[in-house]
C-alpha cells in the first residue's frame, strides 16, 4: 500500500469513529459553506427529494445555474471535446446520416456541444438544434451564439415541453440537476422523441438519493438515480436500450458517505 492509500484509509478509519467523525464532518461543512473547489467539485449529504436537499443549502452563494456566474462557466468546452464526447458523437453521426435532423438538448448550456462536435461530425442541412435551460444562461447562450453560430441553426427555450416532436433528445451531465426524471418529461409529450442520447449520468447501482453540489459558482441539488428506476422507467414508455458505456474519468464523492458516492458516471442510447 503506497503512502497516499495509506493515509486514505486512516482517514476512512477515522471517520466511522463517532466522536471523530462529527468533528470531520463540521470542519468539511464550514469548507462546503465558505470555500470554494478549485477542480471538480464538492459533495455532502443523502436526501430523499429535490426539496429537501434544496432547503439544507448553505445561503453563502447562489442556489442553481440561473444567475451570472453559472451562465459564464463552459466557453472553453464549446472550443473541444473530451473522451466521454466521443460514444455521444458516434451515435449522432450516425443518426444524422440516417435522417434525423432536430436535437433537443437538455441543459445544454450555451450550446457547448453544439459549437465543440460541429468540428467532427457532419451536421444536416436542415439542423435544427434547440437547448432547453434557465433564463440567465439562455441570455448568455444567445449573446455568444450571435457571434459565433454563423450558420444561425441553433435555438433557446425554457420550455420542457418543447421537446415534443425533435428527433434526438440529448442530455450530456445535466439530468441530475432537474426536479424531474426524464421519464416524467418523457410520458408528458404527445410525440417523444424516437432517440435519447444520455451521457454524464450519475447512476447509483442500488439506491435513487439527492446530494448538494458545490460547484464554486453555486450550489446545486443533485439527483443521482439506481440504475433499475432509471433504465424501466425509459422501457415503461417503449424504449430500449442501444448502447451503454462508462466514463471513468467522472466521480462523485459524497463526503464520508462511501456508499453512496460514485467512481464512475455512464452513458445510454434508447431508442423506440
Amino acid at each position: 500500500m503506497g503512502v497516499s492509500q495509506s493515509l486514505r484509509a486512516t482517514a476512512d478509519w477515522a471517520a466511522t469513529v463517532p466522536g471523530i467523525r462529527h468533528v470531520l464532518e463540521a470542519l468539511y461543512e464550514r469548507r462546503f459553506t465558505h470555500g470554494a473547489p478549485t477542480t471538480g467539485n464538492w459533495y455532502r449529504g443523502v436526501f430523499s427529494s429535490f426539496a429537501e436537499v434544496q432547503a439544507s443549502a448553505p445561503t453563502t452563494r447562489p442556489l442553481g445555474y440561473d444567475n451570472q456566474h453559472a451562465a459564464a462557466l463552459y466557453r472553453e468546452r464549446a472550443r473541444r471535446v473530451y473522451i466521454s464526447d466521443y460514444p455521444v458523437m458516434l451515435w449522432l453521426a450516425r443518426l444524422f446520416e440516417s435522417g434525423n435532423t432536430s436535437v433537443f438538448d437538455i441543459g445544454g448550456h450555451i450550446g457547448i456541444a453544439y459549437y465543440a462536435y460541429q468540428r467532427y461530425v457532419r451536421y444536416p442541412d436542415a439542423i435544427r438544434w434547440r437547448v432547453l435551460d434557465v433564463p440567465a444562461v439562455i441570455a448568455a447562450g444567445a449573446a455568444w451564439a450571435h457571434e459565433h453560430d454563423v450558420c444561425r441553426r441553433l435555438e433557446f427555450t425554457e420550455r420542457p415541453a418543447d421537446a415534443d416532436g425533435c428527433d434526438i433528445l440529448f442530455a450530456s451531465g445535466s439530468l441530475q440537476y432537474l426536479d424531474y426524471t426524464l421519464a416524467d418529461l418523457l410520458g408528458s409529450l404527445a410525440q417523444p422523441p424516437r432517440h435519447l442520447l444520455v451521457n454524464l449520468m450519475p447512476i447509483h447501482m442500488n439506491e435513487s438519493f439527492f446530494t448538494l453540489q458545490n460547484m464554486g459558482a453555486a450550489y446545486c441539488p443533485y439527483r443521482i438515480m439506481a440504475e433499475r428506476e432509471f433504465i424501466d422507467g425509459l422501457k415503461a414508455l417503449g424504449y430500449t436500450q442501444q448502447d451503454r458505456w462508462e466514463n471513468p474519468d467522472r466521480r462523485c464523492e459524497i463526503a464520508y458517505r462511501p456508499a453512496h458516492s460514485l467512481d464512475r458516471y455512464f452513458g445510454f442510447y434508447f431508442s423506440r
